[in-house]
């Protein structure tokens, strides 16, 4: 059987296929589907590998379109560079270590997202646009308001404009900052029926809906959490959640030496984010059904400090999520365990209910 590789790049691809007798055919084309076409149409069926980057989904569909086989393979997994030369580094060493390694079968294949999923997860960046640009303009205007000696009471974002109202400006600041509040307002208003689109999505899918019975995690954080793991049967254990979200430390230790650092850099820093906004959120509650995580994370800030405890507190959060989904129950405050080194929750009365591990 051939097989090939593709070293992906924004504007070329280059490209190594090896046919059945040996021949090999080293190509460098221009990123778009008529130059993919030309070259794999009509050719038996092969496997390409591809590395993961932001184009290799399409180009896996357009190729598995003409009858491939396409793996989508982890940058990361060292042993697929096994055999290429760190001192030269060319595209073209590069497709033929991928071709070897799609010989040998020393890959490892990448999760591909869900078609559903990678549709959400782009409105959520357009969301995450929104909300940052948002930000940023109410940031501008502060800082011109403060300058002038006027100073914006506390509140909501959604709130900005009529707080900005009630102050008894100068015809030349009103001037100044009328494009700034224009754009405010229309972003406020875009933003008002992303949420109403992601309350949908979370009314329509069972898995969002089920998340959301934890307090604190709302219909944006349950979205994109979904999102990002797309199928809770590829992860084994909630440990692998915490880590795949970059919620853990980083660590460098050998011997008698163990040093950690700051948390992980994740592939989804989005949902990192709003987990430990609904770390904060649940640590202000006064939710009976979260007494028992806020407890656990009070210990923890009395001997850490809060920033960390929150920190923790989310890659719990992520941990609970995750077992939520894999079992399919909804929250259940009495399953938290008080403190960190408690064996097991409770047995339960009914013996035939679903028992999660948080």
């Amino acid at each position: 059987m051939a097989y090939g590789a593709l070293d992906l790049h924004k504007k070329e691809r280059q490209i190594r296929i090896v046919l059945d007798n040996g021949d090999v055919l080293d190509r460098r084309i221009a990123t778009t589907r008529d130059r993919f076409t030309a070259l794999f149409w009509g050719r038996p069926p092969m496997r390409i590998v591809v590395e993961a980057a932001t184009e290799s989904e399409w180009v896996a569909q357009h190729l598995e379109a003409l009858g491939h086989e396409v793996i989508v393979a982890d940058p990361n997994f060292a042993p697929m560079y096994g055999h290429r030369s760190r001192r030269i580094k060319t595209d073209r060493r590069d497709a033929a270590a991928l071709a070897e390694a799609c010989q040998r079968g020393c890959y490892r294949a990448a999760h591909r997202r869900s078609a559903r999923q990678r549709t959400v997860q782009i409105q959520l960046n357009v969301r995450r646009e929104l909300t940052d640009s948002r930000t940023r303009a109410i940031a501008i205007v502060r800082a011109v308001l403060r300058g002038a000696g006027f100073r914006v009471r506390s509140g909501s974002a959604g709130t900005f404009l009529a707080r900005v109202a009630e102050l008894d400006l100068p015809p030349s600041i009103i001037d100044t900052l009328g494009p700034l509040q224009t754009m405010i307002k229309v972003l406020s208003e875009e933003l008002a029926q992303a949420d109403e689109r992601f309350a949908t999505i979370a009314a329509d899918n069972p898995e969002v809906t089920r998340l959301m019975t934890v307090p604190g995690v709302g219909s944006i954080t349950a979205t994109a959490y979904v999102a990002a793991l797309d199928d809770a049967a590829r992860f084994g254990r909630a440990a692998q959640v915490a880590s795949y979200l970059g919620l853990v430390p980083r660590e460098y230790s050998s011997g008698e030496q163990q040093r950690r650092g700051r948390v992980l850099r994740s592939a989804h820093p989005h949902v990192q984010s709003l987990l430990v906004q609904a770390a904060w959120r649940l640590s202000r509650s006064k939710d009976a059904r979260t007494a028992g995580l806020r407890a656990w994370a009070e210990g923890i800030a009395r001997r850490r400090g809060r920033n960390i405890a929150m920190v923790a507190l989310a890659r719990r959060l992520a941990r609970i999520l995750f077992a939520m989904w894999r079992d399919g129950v909804a929250y259940d405050g009495a399953r938290i365990r008080p403190t960190a080194r408690h064996v097991a929750p409770p047995i339960a009365a009914d013996a035939t209910k679903p028992r999660v591990n948080y």
